[in-house]
């Protein structure tokens, strides 16, 4: 019985995100916004921009729920895009630019999209995804002739159509996965769980933002970066976004002192980059008050160096695009410094607002504090589904709870600790490792900068661990050494029986190390048997 003695439940209208962007442009008109490079826009500039693409999109016919594919790399029309697509009820569907023809045109197939904005670069992925799906209408950023983004937008000033009306459980954003295990899948977030998710970024992660602050953009607004940059237009904080396309450590950090940064969002190996580049010492970074890492947990010995450079400033938040990070937080108190009794060294935190995490075995039962299972969550983060894949649906949910796929336990103060992925594990002699205890380990070593280690076949043990190191510059090492110095510090079953060196690692399109790429490497190089299973 319901809460109405019966009643059908009331609609659940809600917010349009996009409302954020006019909030903004209605309180501080113009006062700078957005800047990238030596462009700047107010926030009415930027509003009026949004204002005029999205009356062109409803000019071209997209109705309410209709998907609108964008390949692009950062720039602003990117990120108008997304407000444009918000406004009128669309969905905003996004690749990672650095994705080939062919994956794109997979996307477009996959999200049903019609309409596609792309950089006038990637000509190729137009043509694949004319090919995959029934494109009405394509818009050039940076093209010639009538269907140039900025012409569309000029011929448009001065529209402006009102915020559509929403609902909460009416999709905003495909959010798709990276498909390191097979083919993306198309998260669907929609605009009451957007909602939520920003009001849970602004109390856990970065209380106390507002005008005054600034927020760097490191990673692509694709992606994680482009849930953060939405989260800062609800405070109407100003976004940088670097004139250069590769990270530029140097530009990086003359930036932060120029603007005053306060903020940015990125991941643990962007971190790294950045507190080694040498300009960290030659330009005034104490604005910084947060520097928020996900995607992957940041190895203790980067960490610990980070934290020497910059100070107390390390946030950290654990969760998948399914849950848009809403899992855990780790604020800028709990990162310890020092190794000390009563520290907890490797967290990636505790549950965020309104989330709640259960360890479960595989029948799907809660096990007991310190040992390890799947990571389960449930809380207004979560998505509300794959789009148009019942099956992978029916996997990734059990009795209400969304099953992560990664694996960790949780203390008796119910602070998470993640093992791995649960493909990452590997089964030597009958007993499971997980890597990431002696990838730790090896990062401690002085020489070495990076560490990973993965399952390979093997006929007498069943798996073998294999580590691929990355070497500091200047230093030296080589197996034998390497393996003698790690063996007193692990059990012996959790040896990886073979290292090799290379050069650098592979990493995803955003920045992290993968597991599957470095798979795929040893198979190409015969290092390990081409049968080795995803």
């Amino acid at each position: 019985m319901s809460a109405a003695g019966g009643a059908q439940p009331a609609r659940r209208r809600v917010m349009n995100l996009a409302h954020f962007m006019r909030q903004a442009a209605r309180r501080h008109p113009d006062e700078v916004g957005f800047v990238w490079g030596e462009m700047r826009w107010s926030w009415r500039s930027l509003d009026r921009r949004i204002d005029a693409m999205a009356a062109c999109l409803l000019a071209m016919g997209v109705s309410k729920g209709e998907r609108v594919l964008v390949q692009s790399k950062n720039c602003n029309q990117l990120f108008e895009s997304m407000f444009a697509c918000f406004r009128i009820g669309a969905v905003w569907v996004p690749t990672n630019f650095r994705q080939s023809p062919a994956e794109v045109a997979y996307l477009a197939q996959a999200s049903g999209a019609q309409i596609m904005i792309c950089q006038a670069g990637f000509a190729g992925h137009i043509t694949a995804a004319r090919r995959a799906a029934t494109l009405r209408h394509v818009i050039v950023i940076g093209g010639h002739g009538a269907d140039d983004y900025d012409h569309l937008v000029e011929t448009h000033m001065g529209e402006a159509p009102s915020d559509c009306a929403v609902e909460h459980d009416d999709p905003c954003w495909f959010f798709f996965t990276s498909g390191t295990t097979g083919r993306p899948k198309a998260g669907v977030l929609t605009h009451g769980q957007m909602g939520f998710v920003i009001t849970n970024h602004l109390a856990d992660l970065m209380p106390g933002m507002g005008p005054a602050d600034v927020s760097l953009v490191v990673a692509p607004l694709s992606h994680g970066a482009g849930i953060h940059q939405l989260v800062q237009v609800a405070r109407a904080v100003k976004t940088i976004l670097p004139a250069q396309e590769r990270l530029d450590g140097e530009e990086i950090w003359s930036l932060i002192e120029r603007w005053r940064v306060t903020n940015m969002f990125t991941v643990p190996t962007i971190v790294k980059l950045l507190t080694e580049h040498p300009a960290i010492d030659h330009y005034d970074h104490s604005s910084l008050r947060y520097v928020i890492y996900a995607g992957a947990p940041m190895y203790r010995a980067d960490q610990k160096y980070a934290l020497r450079k910059l100070g107390k400033v390390l946030v950290q938040y654990f969760g998948l695009g399914e849950v848009t990070g809403n899992i855990t937080v780790l604020p800028p108190y709990l990162h310890e410094m020092e190794d000390h009794p009563g520290a907890r060294i490797g967290t990636c935190g505790y549950a965020r607002t309104a989330m709640q995490i259960s360890i479960q075995n595989d029948q799907g039962e809660e096990v007991p504090a310190g040992r390890t299972g799947e990571i389960c969550v449930c809380g207004l983060a979560v998505f509300a589904g794959y789009y148009n894949n019942p099956e992978a649906n029916a996997k990734a949910f059990r009795d209400g709870w969304f099953r992560t796929g990664d694996l960790g336990y949780v203390d008796e103060a119910g602070y998470l600790f993640i093992t791995g992925r649960s493909s990452d594990m590997y089964i030597s002699g009958g007993s499971n490792v997980y890597p990431r205890e002696a990838e730790e380990i090896l990062l401690s070593h002085p020489a070495i900068a990076q560490a990973a280690i993965v399952g390979a076949p093997d006929p007498i043990w069943g798996e073998i661990g294999i580590c691929v190191c990355v070497l500091r510059p200047g230093h030296a090492i080589g197996e034998a050494e390497l393996s003698a110095w790690l063996a007193p510090k692990i059990a012996r079953y959790k040896l990886p029986k073979r290292i090799f060196f290379w050069s650098d690692l592979p990493k995803s399109g955003y920045g992290k190390i993968t597991k599957k790429l470095i798979l795929d490497e040893l198979r190409t190089l015969s290092l390990i048997g081409a049968d080795q299973a995803d």
